[in-house]
């Protein structure tokens, strides 16, 4: 049985022989290391999505049709609106056929990714907010019935107060998560969208610049003490 201070010596022999052939080869490579393609991979690697991924706000706005984004007609409403969801906020009910009279079956952002007017269906195509998210039927539904199958005492959800702001004549808040929202082009620009809610300023980008979401619902209390 040998001792325990001849084990711990051959360790550190053992970690001191590791270091002697370690510490050329890291020597070697860190004279190697082109600083130019370094500096070159880290200023042009990839910026983060910033303030609730604006960076998409950006691109919707530059992919969206300038018919569908300079057109001021539309015919929704905002009881039509709240009448395709269960409550405001809840994915909407898709409120047309999925296939078109010759039997084809309709590619959701064919018509939804830019917006445009739909000749078929004779009105202009609300944008969809998320078109990173191609698998649509998994929270849009087509109702296969128009009565429930069974009673329910289901009381929907009061839809968010529109227009409030800390101010008179400061910009209102966002009065509504932005989980599944955050391309504000979607519900406030275009023909598409619903008359009280839409906005005639756009081009000015980046929205949550001035109107910020309404996390906080009462004003915090200070102790004087």
């Amino acid at each position: 049985m040998e001792k325990p201070d001849l084990k711990l010596g051959k360790f550190f022999f053992l970690f001191a022989v590791i270091g002697v052939i370690a510490l050329p080869i890291i020597i070697f490579q860190a004279f190697s290391v082109n600083t130019g393609e370094v500096l070159a991979k880290v200023n042009n690697a990839p910026v983060s999505d910033f303030d609730h991924n604006a960076r998409q706000l950006y691109h919707t706005y530059n992919n969206t049709t300038p018919a569908y984004m300079e057109g001021a007609s539309t015919a929704r409403t905002l009881n039509y609106y709240y009448s395709l969801r269960q409550y405001p906020g809840s994915p909407p009910i898709i409120p047309h056929d999925m296939v078109d009279e010759k039997g084809q079956e309709y590619v959701c952002l064919s018509c939804h990714e830019r917006g445009g007017f739909t000749q078929s269906m004779n009105r202009f195509t609300p944008v969809t907010p998320h078109p990173q998210h191609s698998n649509c039927e998994q929270c849009h539904v087509k109702p296969v019935i128009k009565e429930l199958f069974q009673g329910t005492d289901w009381v929907s959800v009061q839809p968010p107060k529109l227009g409030k702001s800390a101010l008179a004549g400061s910009p209102p808040v966002i009065a509504h998560p932005l989980q599944m929202r955050e391309n504000c082009i979607a519900c406030h620009v275009g023909p598409g969208t619903v008359v009280p809610i839409r906005v005639e300023h756009p081009m000015r980008g980046n929205c949550r610049q001035c109107h910020v979401p309404e996390e906080v619902r009462e004003l915090f209390s200070r102790n004087p003490k």
